[in-house]
């Protein structure tokens, strides 16, 4: 995979000038996969990035494996998307972010969340923000579960439909796993 560039700001390189700019924006999807437990080393790196901002969408099982107060960025949950809007001309949070975003990466992707992105159910802001995504603008998204699952046959038809998509898969590696596995 080619790696991705920050958008050019129009300001030439070495130039003090006031101008601010532009942030290049990430939204980082979290589901509730074990490998969640990486996500404050994920934003940290991500934050050593020049130029980048960062929010995250978790799911509410993905809180199971890292502590939110060492999220050191914007997180929203399902309770921000139904707090936000109160009547017809509130903004939706899933649309707001979507529109914010000139990235999307999902890390980890886990079983359940790839099923319902394959298959069109968007039943929390995250599977919203994905359902909504501007198919012109990159979604990465990087698969994590257990090797029994990981090989199971809906997987592949599943991975494949959100390629299929636009999306682009970060593949999986072969390590020991938390439960002891050693796999994908």
């Amino acid at each position: 995979m080619e790696p991705i560039s920050l958008p050019e700001t129009g300001i030439p390189a070495g130039n003090n000038s006031s101008v601010p700019q532009k942030k290049f924006h990430v939204l980082v999807g979290v589901t509730g996969s074990v490998a969640a437990l990486k996500l404050p080393l994920l934003i940290a790196e991500l934050l050593k990035i020049p130029g980048l901002e960062v929010k995250v969408v978790t799911t509410e099982r993905a809180k199971h494996f890292y502590n939110v107060q060492e999220i050191p960025v914007t997180l929203y949950g399902d309770e921000e998307e139904w707090q936000l809007w109160k009547g017809r001309s509130d903004p939706v949070l899933h649309i707001e972010l979507r529109r914010w975003a000139d990235l999307m990466v999902v890390a980890p992707l886990d079983a359940n969340t790839l099923a319902k992105v394959a298959n069109g159910i968007c039943d929390n802001l995250l599977t919203c923000v994905i359902r909504a995504w501007d198919l012109s603008k990159p979604l990465l998204f990087c698969p994590a579960m257990n090797t029994a699952m990981w090989e199971h046959p809906i997987t592949a038809r599943q991975v494949e439909q959100l390629k299929a998509f636009g999306y682009t898969e970060i593949p999986c590696v072969v390590k020991k796993l938390v439960c002891g596995d050693e796999g994908q």
